[in-house]
């Protein structure tokens, strides 16, 4: 049976499902077990698409952190996607997200978590979760539990640890029917475009536009690996010119 787009246009991919099956199991955790989880992965995994996904789906507050981010700035940005008015100190303003959590029963989910390190605005979030007891997640880079494994009281909140993934065949089906409906794309190639950005979502989408283009130009309908001559973008710079 076809996969659907999801209402906020993200496609149903593998990391989608991973991050609303870690959701759903800390919604649903028995009564006593910590109450935070870790989404982690490379660049171009579609961890964000996958974050669109889950907080419509669950009704999650969500917020992408900013480098110059201090902690006050991290507390407003919450209570604006709760649309509480913030109390002029951090202290009451921890309280009232802890209290919408709880109220609300609606996870939190915090993109670029891996930027929370600077500034102290990691404590922060264990605060959240302990004035709240609610659903934290914590979404970054590959080295994010690394990073948290070095702070023993965020550490020991984390009831599960989940890595995204590299695109797979069936992902790539799914992009090749969104991005290019009208051409059929054998999987020998779809595996060639796998192989050759190493499971980025991001430069495999980004190839499909050229296999697209190319097919266009010479008048094609379906395409094989053997058919496509065109460069890849592989996401690797190029070498320094000689000048």
């Amino acid at each position: 049976m076809q996969k659907q787009i999801h209402a906020s246009g993200v496609l149903p991919t593998r990391n989608v499902a991973l991050l609303m099956e870690l959701t759903e199991q800390l919604k649903n955790r028995t009564p006593g077990l910590p109450g935070m989880g870790t989404f982690y992965g490379p660049t171009g995994y579609g961890k964000s698409k996958a974050i669109v996904f889950c907080a419509i789906s669950h009704q999650a507050y969500y917020i992408q952190v900013k480098g110059l981010w201090n902690c006050k700035y991290l507390l407003e940005q919450i209570l604006s996607q709760m649309n509480i008015q913030p109390a002029r100190t951090m202290s009451p303003m921890l309280e009232q997200i802890g209290q919408q959590l709880a109220l609300s029963g609606r996870p939190l989910i915090i993109d670029e978590a891996d930027l929370l390190f600077r500034k102290g605005m990691i404590e922060v979030t264990r605060d959240i979760y302990e004035s709240s007891q609610g659903v934290v997640i914590l979404v970054g880079e590959e080295t994010l539990p690394g990073q948290l494994e070095r702070i023993e009281r965020i550490h020991g909140r984390m009831l599960d640890w989940v890595a995204a993934q590299p695109t797979d065949l069936d992902d790539a089906r799914l992009f090749s029917g969104y991005h290019c409906p009208d051409l059929d794309i054998k999987d020998d190639l779809l595996a060639r475009l796998i192989d050759a950005t190493h499971g980025s979502a991001r430069y495999i989408c980004t190839n499909l536009a050229r296999v697209k283009e190319f097919a266009l130009v010479h008048g094609l309908s379906a395409i094989s690996s053997a058919d496509y001559t065109g460069g890849l973008f592989t996401g690797t710079p190029p070498e320094r010119r000689r000048v």
